[in-house]
């Protein structure tokens, strides 16, 4: 049989329906399997539940429902597609690590993976979330120690762009994105001094004296300050003529000049601090301090300013000659006991984002040299979701928060435990990493 070129249209046009036909029928099928997912009811029974903000139950269970936390009770006595048996271990909410270099960074010899700066002085439109590499190797390490949500942030320049709120789990970038912006990111210039003679300098060239820094450090200040007034001015014109020219550089700060977002001012000496707080105080800025090595010497100032601090200095050796050598693991208590709130953090150094598994190490560090451990169990869980603008949503067991979960071996600032499952929106997470592929893969090598 012979076809023309008529026939041979309609033949593939109809074989072209049915295989459409097929693929809508696959989507709608993997649609419904989706919602069922989403909608199944787990019950995590008999563990010690850490709720964060209203104490332990030394045994109870949890109800997790449309990936939301519905019940929390001492026994609950329900029909669930699923019941975890939790006996033994501890339940905590899942960790929040903030301002980390998680996913912008992978190998830092190798240029390629670098995604962590941009080019420019003032780029507020950049917005972090969307250079994050779902594939990151770090990601699953990460989460293996029981983090569940990170704040991936710029560098680079004197206000680097927008951070957001990713979950660690997801096929895309889109999947891992929670919030896409939480807060605008300024580095503070440096108000250290360099009082050493032109002679003696190391760069005889470039030498200052005292007089002509300061002169440049309030030039850079009054930088600052011009960039953000001509923002607001932009934002309301706008608001005013909706018609006006839209620029999107100055358009991506609206949140910011809006109130909805803070400013996270990376600063570390105290006189950079007390600048930064001075600046933000005086324009009523919501501030978050980000770094705070000398924080604790400001510690009062930032309480009265209500201002919270992300501590990520907290295994980093002593500044001054006359620190003493615990001065950086008794900062957090410090700032704890003036009302400070205080959110740990493993910053952006070199291995940053590799050991960002530390984190409840940090807190831990600190609970050792005198803060409470409720206080520094929320300044890995509670506290950073409320300065992301998330806690409604994460940070504690309650009713109605989403069920982000970990469950552990022992208690989570006691380094000897170990994550055992976890629950990313009620969805049970793998704790595989490159860790665990390569620990097996030795364990079984040949004897021979």
């Amino acid at each position: 049989m012979t076809f023309k070129p008529f026939d041979t249209f309609h033949i593939m046009k109809k074989t072209l329906k049915q295989r459409t036909g097929h693929i809508y029928l696959a989507a709608l099928l993997l649609c419904l399997f989706g919602l069922q997912a989403r909608s199944e009811t787990i019950l995590l029974k008999g563990a010690t539940i850490h709720t964060i903000t209203r104490g332990n139950l030394d045994q109870g269970d949890v109800l997790i429902r449309d990936g939301k936390i519905a019940l929390v009770a001492e026994s609950i006595d329900t029909v669930a597609d699923r019941i975890v048996n939790l006996a033994g271990k501890h339940l905590y909410p899942g960790m929040v690590a903030t301002t980390t270099t998680l996913g912008l960074l992978e190998i830092n010899a190798v240029r390629a993976t670098l995604d962590t700066d941009e080019v420019g002085q003032w780029t507020p439109e950049i917005l972090s979330w969307r250079a994050v590499n779902p594939e990151s190797e770090l990601i699953p390490v990460a989460r293996a120690n029981g983090i569940t949500h990170a704040q991936p942030i710029p560098l680079g320049g004197t206000v680097s762009g927008q951070s957001g709120v990713i979950q660690l789990s997801g096929w895309t970038v889109e999947d891992l994105m929670v919030k896409p912006t939480v807060g605008l990111h300024v580095w503070w210039p440096s108000m250290s001094l360099n009082d050493r003679p032109k002679e003696l300098s190391n760069n005889p060239s470039n030498w200052k004296s005292p007089k002509d820094q300061a002169k440049q450090r309030k030039q850079r200040v009054r930088e600052i300050a011009e960039f953000f007034e001509s923002a607001k001015a932009y934002v309301s014109h706008r608001e005013q003529n909706e018609e006006a020219h839209k620029i999107p550089n100055w358009a991506s700060t609206t949140s910011w000049a809006k109130g909805k977002t803070p400013l996270f001012i990376h600063a570390d000496e105290k006189r950079q601090i007390a600048s930064a707080v001075q600046w933000a105080d005086e324009n009523d800025y919501k501030m978050v301090l980000v770094g705070g090595r000398d924080a604790w010497r400001l510690a009062d100032m930032l309480s009265e300013h209500r201002i919270p601090v992300i501590y990520d200095k907290t295994f980093t050796l002593p500044s001054r000659g006359e620190d003493s050598y615990d001065a950086h693991y008794s900062a957090p208590s410090i700032l704890a006991e003036a009302g400070v709130k205080v959110i740990f953090s493993e910053g952006i150094s070199r291995f940053a984002a590799s050991s960002i598994r530390n984190l409840p190490h940090s807190a831990a560090q600190a609970v050792a040299f005198g803060m409470r451990k409720e206080e520094a169990l929320k300044g890995i869980t509670l506290y950073p979701a409320q300065i992301l603008g998330m806690g409604d949503r994460l940070g504690s067991i309650e009713s109605g928060k989403e069920a982000s979960l970990i469950a552990l071996t022992g208690e989570l600032l006691d380094i000897r435990s170990q994550v055992t499952e976890m629950w990313i929106q009620g969805e049970r997470v793998s704790l595989e990493s490159r860790h665990t592929r390569l620990y097996n893969k030795y364990r079984n090598r040949p004897k021979n």
